[in-house]
């Protein structure tokens, strides 16, 4: 939320002295000693314990708030001034207000609170954020993305007094205005500096959480919902800036994304995210009574693949075991012919009523980055349960030729795709468990674990229980990555 009582309570110079020695997460109480959810007051950068240990934390506000009204009774307009209820979680470095009773995503308009971020200088951990690490990862080690991202200042720059570049310069002019495609150029240029100090993209995160709600707290997310979230929000602001003229998509870009292939653009205009990530469905329905086909084109980012049924089973030991579920296998399920149950029936224009009918996917054209999204959770009556069967992956030349809607005027080896990342969610429950990555960098691959990045094989990657895979044409070229935490 907004919190309207930062300026009033942030203390104006942070100096060193006043802090305890070691690091934030492991500083203590100033009334119990405990150094479990340590709580400093931005006010007189007193800790306190938080409030699920001993709740100092809250009753050094409450009891600061008493002595303020106690001292200026009668003076209503002294009252809405009483310091010490905003708190800075020491480990996260999230901010909560006791006043407002909720955490703030807001800053002063000179960045008070981001300034102390920085100047808690230690390995930071941002709780729950595997998920979004994981992407970010990912995301990093697709050159054509990473690149563009990386080349915007100098597109600004260019561009004017135009309403993009305004967009892109609030944050310096002291608004509280916040840009992600900034916030994002910046994280992708630390990852791309190279060195091995781990890179915390809490300025990220944080304009994550005012542009998108959902996301606000540090419980733990769904990796792929959060990657939807930041392409659709990057892609409309990018449309944004490119209406105001400032970071047009180049016609390397655009070609693939030309008027006749308008409906790959999600909301109109094309930006890099559709040009890159953009592919189009075509769906087929059929009438079984009077065989009157209706055909739709889809655009997608990506594709959410399920897990065949035939491969959940959990066998007994007397039982034969279950044969491998390939990547392939979901392939098919995804764009095999399928009849449509009961719930599903279609509305015939010839029939004038809903009838049994069959539906087909094919694929009308490919993106130059092929996301699939295996489905490993799905609802029951009550609860969301993960599949946790092993699905095959090739590394290397998935020929997605096969799911063509006219396969025939393909260019020979053009809807060959090559790994480039993949993510893991460990554990059993969304809401739960851990996301990695893996990424690919001139032949080598890494493992990314937060802050913690090791070299890895091929054979390990291929063991791994995927839940996102990148796949990039085979002309495509791969980044250098950096630990991020």
């Amino acid at each position: 939320m907004e919190c309207p009582h930062l300026s009033s309570n942030i203390s104006g110079a942070f100096d060193s002295s006043r802090f305890p020695n070691g690091t934030p997460s492991s500083w203590c109480c100033n009334v119990c000693r405990s150094n479990k959810s340590p709580w400093i007051c931005l006010t007189c950068l007193m800790v306190h314990c938080g409030r699920y240990v001993n709740g100092h934390a809250k009753k050094h506000f409450e009891e600061n708030q008493v002595l303020c009204v106690s001292q200026r009774k009668g003076e209503k307009h002294e009252k809405e001034k009483i310091h010490h209820s905003v708190c800075m979680d020491c480990s996260s470095y999230s901010v909560f207000c006791y006043r407002c009773d909720e955490f703030v995503v807001n800053d002063t308009k000179l960045g008070q609170v981001q300034k102390l971020r920085e100047h808690l200088q230690s390995l930071r951990n941002l709780g729950n954020t595997c998920f979004m690490n994981a992407i970010l990862q990912s995301l990093s080690n697709i050159e054509q993305f990473s690149c563009y991202f990386k080349e915007l200042p100098a597109v600004a720059l260019r561009s004017g007094k135009t309403a993009g570049r305004r967009m892109y310069h609030t944050r310096s002019q002291g608004d509280n205005s916040v840009s992600l495609v900034e916030e994002f150029r910046k994280t992708l240029c630390s990852l791309w500096q190279g060195n091995q100090t781990a890179f915390s993209p809490d300025s990220l995160f944080y304009a994550i959480w005012k542009i998108m709600p959902s996301f606000r707290g540090y419980q733990q997310q769904d990796a792929h919902e959060f990657m939807r979230y930041l392409l659709d929000h990057l892609h409309r602001e990018l449309q944004y800036s490119r209406n105001g003229a400032s970071h047009p998509v180049s016609p390397q870009d655009g070609v693939r994304l030309s008027s006749t292939d308008g409906k790959c653009c999600t909301n109109g205009t094309a930006s890099v995210v559709t040009s890159i990530f953009g592919g189009i469905l075509q769906n087929e329905v059929n009438c079984l009574i009077c065989g009157t086909e209706s055909r739709k084109f889809d655009p997608f980012l990506d594709l959410s693949l399920d897990i065949p049924s035939q491969f959940r089973q959990k066998r007994n030991k007397d039982q034969e075991p279950v044969p491998t579920c390939t990547l392939r296998d979901c392939l098919h399920s995804f764009t095999d012919l399928e009849e449509l149950d009961d719930t599903e029936l279609y509305y015939c224009h010839k029939c004038k009523k809903r009838q049994k009918s069959t539906k087909k996917f094919w694929i009308q054209k490919l993106p130059k980055v092929l996301c699939l999204h295996l489905k490993r959770f799905h609802w029951t009556a009550f609860l969301r349960n993960k599949v946790d069967t092993y699905v095959e992956f090739p590394l290397k030349g998935l020929d997605m030729r096969g799911y063509l809607l006219e396969p025939e005027k393909s260019l020979p080896g053009s809807c060959l795709y090559d790994l480039v990342a993949v993510v893991v969610h460990h554990g059993s429950g969304v809401g739960s468990g851990h996301y990695t990555a893996y990424g690919s960098h001139e032949g080598h691959w890494y493992h990314f674990n937060d802050s913690t990045v090791t070299l890895t094989n091929e054979d390990t990657v291929r063991k791994a229980k995927a839940y996102i895979l990148f796949y990039v044409e085979r002309t495509g070229q791969m980044v250098r990555p950096k630990l991020i935490k």
